[in-house]
């Protein structure tokens, strides 16, 4: 499987000599069916790079400098400072922060290594980041996070909306198998895309909607009062499989399109066109990802798309669904293993006194040890570093002091911390050359494990190499520090198969029961869905497909949410909202793919996009290079001028971080506010102005 995005593609790799020489799509995996895109092309040279971690660093005093270390020493040394933390400042004053790029096995190793083993539900991870309002979202109206649609309700769906999502850069296979369903039958099928932007996506779209950014609610809303004023609705289904639609109506009808169309920028015209096409669709799919999900109502924005799919009955059945595009490869896997600060394993809850007295039991650890109360999430682990209220972080396989918002809040954090870990197979990263130590991590595909996708699919990845000079695989290390800590019991495995195991029993009966599923069973029979409760399942397809949805009543919720405006709207100082996002050759913070010479060669550097007319009252021309300014920062980017971008708004990808050039990075502009369902930042949009950097 790929390690960069969420559609989870399969691959053939070609080894020679020890190392990948090649790389290209598996014909029978059905999340790509043997497509792939550039980033997994060009993956061998980035691979063995002059900057992989080599050997565990210590930093003994925070004046002085890394040193090479045996691996005995550098876990020694960590225990010890951990120990010490602990009983001058309590196990809440450590936080670990980990990555959706992490197998499934090692994200469940980390998370138990916080809870059992030092007391503390501080473990959340960089999916916090990308789609912790998905989950909320299906959590909060359907009763279980988990995308109920599958890829291959592609070929099936006659209508598509496209809403927060550059599907075409961001989940490019994904988007390939859309457009050719609809070159298949252009008469047939309908593709609406939502986005401020014209992007490649767009190409394809029957009607393009570029509004506002932030205002998909009232867009989404306006849809359903056209499908209910013109009877476009599935009231059977409604009054069988719902609940709700006493308190969702009066909301709705506060949105006619007209309204719809003041709040969105939109005309009032196409919002009905848009809604009638759903609401007349056989079959209808919407796919949505970080636009939607990087908001401060972020929670809100996904039950308003699966309001528009429980009113029409667009759900459970063949080509419908709602289908959130997740941003990692292995989020989906993380959620499941209990990889947030308020989960457990198999989508329990850590506040759940059930929940907790089930996953005591199964890891053997006396009743009332697990905490009960939900721990710091992504932004909250740096604010508590900055405040003093925690001491230690450990943070694997991400890069948070590029990817975060408001980047002098997270340096701050980590130069106050008392103990800074990263465990990473690459240094120097923004976020390496503030650890006092760094453990080297094999990366893919130098370890064995399981990786979940967007479509709840769990495939199997080989350990295909070995891994360069003393690193190790994630799992290895966390568990050697717990034998270090003296909790062996808790951590007695020997493979990667054994903690698998442990953790696929402990979905038994859940939503995303996988106890039917082994490692051998993956390798033999190649990927299945989950739910797959026994070894003979052929695992699942669609979700709800019987009507009936995993809440008290057995009856999907129906939400009532209202528009809001960002956090931070324009205004006079800072007159153009910047949204940011990722480019087609780029993946996160360029720790991979800024080292393929192809991929960096063809996108180099940042480009702000910006409106034609904007640009006019800035005095700013196309090519010109311009300092974008925050109340929190600047960054400094050529400019692309054109009409393809919203008037009153600009973009600019985030993946530059201060390592590429202090103002390269966008996240010196973004700001920390966040869900507070979800806990997700608002990355997506924040007030800038422009001035144009003389030569």
């Amino acid at each position: 499987m790929c390690p960069y995005c969420g559609v989870g593609c399969g691959l053939l790799v070609q080894v020679r000599g020890g190392q990948v020489t090649k790389v290209k799509g598996d014909p029978a995996h059905p999340a790509n069916l043997g497509d792939i895109c550039a980033k997994a092309v060009h993956l061998p040279p980035v691979l063995r790079t002059a900057d992989r971690l080599l050997h565990p660093q210590v930093r003994r005093r925070r004046d002085g400098n890394l040193e090479g270390v045996p691996w005995e020493l550098a876990l020694r040394f960590t225990a010890d400072r951990m120990r010490e933390i602990v009983a001058a400042h309590g196990p809440d004053a450590v936080a670990f922060y980990a990555s959706g790029q992490l197998l499934t096995e090692e994200y469940y190793v980390a998370s138990k290594l916080a809870r059992a083993g030092f007391g503390t539900n501080n473990f959340d991870t960089n999916s916090r980041l990308c789609m912790a309002s998905a989950a909320a979202g299906y959590a909060r109206s359907l009763g279980s996070d988990g995308p109920p649609a599958t890829y291959a309700d592609i070929d099936l769906a006659d209508c598509f909306v496209l809403i927060g999502s550059n599907t075409a850069d961001c989940h490019p296979v994904t988007f390939k198998r859309i457009r050719r369903r609809k070159r298949e039958a252009p008469d047939d099928v309908t593709v609406i895309v939502v986005d401020p932007r014209w992007t490649e996506t767009a190409d394809v779209a029957d009607l393009h909607l570029p509004i506002r950014p932030g205002s998909d609610i009232a867009l989404l809303n306006a849809m359903l009062h056209v499908l209910w004023r013109e009877d476009l609705l599935d009231p059977r289904f409604v009054a069988d499989h719902t609940s709700g639609w006493e308190r969702l109506l009066p909301v709705i009808e506060r949105y006619p399109p007209e309204r719809g169309a003041a709040l969105t920028g939109l005309s009032s015209e196409i919002i009905v066109a848009a809604a009638r096409r759903f609401g007349r669709a056989r079959a209808a799919l919407t796919l949505w990802s970080m636009g939607i999900n990087q908001s401060h109502v972020g929670t809100d924005k996904n039950a308003a798309i699966i309001n528009l799919h429980l009113a029409t009955g667009q759900i459970g059945r063949p080509g419908a669904g709602p289908f959130s595009l997740t941003g990692q490869p292995n989020a989906m896997g993380g959620r499941e293993t209990g990889g947030l600060a308020h989960l457990l394993p198999g989508y329990r809850l850590v506040a759940d006194p059930d929940d907790r007295a089930v996953v005591e039991r199964h890891w053997t650890i006396p009743v009332g040890s697990l905490p009960a109360s939900p721990g710091r999430s992504a932004l909250q682990i740096f604010e508590g570093l900055a405040t003093g209220a925690v001491r230690a972080v450990w943070i694997l396989c991400t890069n948070p002091a590029a990817s975060m918002p408001d980047l002098d809040l997270v340096e701050k954090a980590l130069r106050q911390a008392d103990l800074v870990v990263v465990q990473d197979a690459y240094h120097p990263t923004e976020t390496t050359r503030f650890a006092d130590v760094l453990l080297p991590a094999a990366q893919w595909p130098e370890k064995a494990g399981v990786m979940t996708s967007s479509e709840r699919r769990l495939t199997y990845l080989p350990k295909l190499v070995d891994p360069p000079g003393e690193a190790l695989p994630d799992a290895v290390i966390l568990t050697r520090f717990a034998r270090e800590m003296g909790w062996k019991e808790m951590f007695p495995y020997e493979s990667e198969s054994e903690i698998f195991d442990e953790l696929a029993a402990l979905t038994a009966g859940r939503m995303c029961d996988y106890s039917g599923v082994s490692h051998m069973r993956l390798q033999s029979n190649g990927p299945l869905q989950w739910p797959a409760p026994a070894p003979d399942h052929p695992g699942t397809a669609r979700l709800y497909t019987d009507g009936r949805f995993p809440t008290s009543g057995g009856r999907a919720r129906l939400v009532p949410v209202e528009h809001e405006e960002p956090l931070e709207p324009a205004d006079a100082g800072f007159p153009l909202t910047l949204t940011t996002g990722r480019v087609h050759d780029h993946w996160h913070t360029l720790t991979r793919t800024g080292k393929s010479p192809a991929l960096r060669s063809r996108t180099p550097e940042p480009i702000l996009e910006v409106n034609l007319r904007d640009a006019r009252r800035a005095s700013i021309q196309d090519g010109d290079f311009v300092e974008i300014a925050s109340r929190r920062g600047k960054a400094v980017a050529q400019c692309r001028v054109s009409v393809a971008i919203r008037e009153g708004t600009c973009f600019l990808p985030f993946h530059w971080g201060r390592q590429a050039g202090f103002y390269k990075s966008a996240n010196n502009l973004t700001l920390g506010g966040r869900d507070p369902i979800s806990h997700q930042p608002e990355l997506k949009a924040c007030a800038v102005r422009l001035r144009r950097v003389l030569s």
